[in-house]
């Protein structure tokens, strides 16, 4: 889900597996873009005598779109995020995990043992977590609210330009939260709420535009925006990677709420080498790697086995959310059948209006 680039680097649909499927020193990963240490990748490489081939996609419709249109018979990993397994499991697009060939299971946080997008984690083993928060100039607001008004309300910003994302659920999420809601709602009286919310906001004069976690930091670096939706883990590595660009940004997870995620490993249904993206799985989940994964892309990791290894800074906020904020995360509804064709209706609704 979440990325540290914007450069697009989705190849797949040039990628043509064909007799090649067969191969069983090959392991072909389908994942997002710069989510990835290649150090990981070469040492996978190395005990298992492998060539790993990556290709990536920058969200999640573009992932499952090139599944539908035959990757599912290309990639042996995909990492999807947690609103979306459930649709990949009842399309038939994923496998079940033969949890006998992963011994590292057990190096696995307690509160990824039986999730709701994925009960008894019988399809997918989580990769990384994070969460989407309010990012802002605190040079422009000192005396900002920790509260998505930031976004919403006119008189706490009345004159400086800000973004929201472009994904429609995280942005109909904040809306509710922000309304009262809670994050993780799906009534559809307080949808309709949040949509006209959205419209109002889209209609205001100082909004910029959707502009996902990345493009949203960079452009706050650059005063193009002033308050925007962000991931802690980006935001972490331009605030390491740029001290004096990010010196006045700050984030924070708003008082009404925001949205936890969590990226997972899956194997397609017709994955060209199982036998291998099990052992891939497997090697992700060992304490040491799964701490170097975290410690290169800034996120918090799922691995109770990996917190000896991890750096400092990944133990705390952003990336480890406080005690207080907790309870204030909610992962993003997974949505289905006329559930999801309203919501799709209403999204179209605020983004063409």
């Amino acid at each position: 889900m979440k990325t540290i680039t914007v450069i697009t680097a989705a190849l797949g649909g040039l990628f043509l597996v064909g007799g090649a499927q067969a191969q069983e020193n090959k392991l072909y990963l389908f994942n997002w873009t710069q989510y990835m240490d290649p150090e990981i990748i070469t040492a996978f490489e190395e005990k298992y005598d492998v060539d790993v081939v990556q290709n990536y996609y920058n969200s999640l419709p573009e992932m499952t779109a090139k599944l539908n249109a035959g990757g599912v018979s290309q990639y042996d990993i995909i990492v999807p995020s947690n609103y979306y397994i459930p649709r990949l499991i009842e399309t038939g697009l994923v496998q079940k995990l033969d949890k006998s060939k992963i011994p590292n299971l057990g190096n696995v946080m307690e509160q990824f043992d039986d999730p709701a997008y994925d009960e008894g984690a019988e399809y997918s083993v989580p990769y990384q977590w994070g969460v989407s928060g309010l990012v802002y100039n605190a040079a422009t607001f000192p005396d900002a609210p920790k509260s998505w008004s930031l976004m919403f309300d006119p008189e706490v910003n009345p004159s400086y330009p800000f973004a929201l994302m472009g994904d429609g659920q995280v942005n109909m999420g904040v809306a509710c939260a922000y309304l009262g809601h809670g994050y993780d709602c799906t009534d559809l009286d307080a949808w309709k709420e949040s949509a006209k919310l959205l419209l109002e906001t889209k209609k205001r004069e100082r909004f910029s535009g959707f502009t996902d976690g990345t493009p949203a930091l960079q452009q706050l670096a650059r005063g193009v925006t002033h308050a925007a939706i962000t991931y802690n883990g980006d935001f972490l590595f331009y605030k390491e990677e740029n001290p004096d660009s990010f010196k006045d940004i700050e984030f924070v997870i708003p008082d009404e709420g925001a949205e936890k995620w969590v990226d997972v490993m899956m194997i397609p249904a017709q994955a060209p080498n199982p036998e291998m993206a099990h052992n891939f799985i497997n090697f992700i989940l060992d304490a040491e790697v799964g701490a170097q994964l975290s410690n290169y892309n800034y996120y918090a990791s799922p691995n109770e086995a990996a917190k000896p290894y991890l750096d400092e800074v990944l133990t705390q906020p952003p990336v480890q959310p406080s005690e207080d904020d907790m309870p204030r995360l909610e992962f993003t509804p997974s949505l289905k059948g006329d559930e999801l064709q309203t919501f799709n209706q209403l999204w179209s609704e605020v983004k063409s209006r």
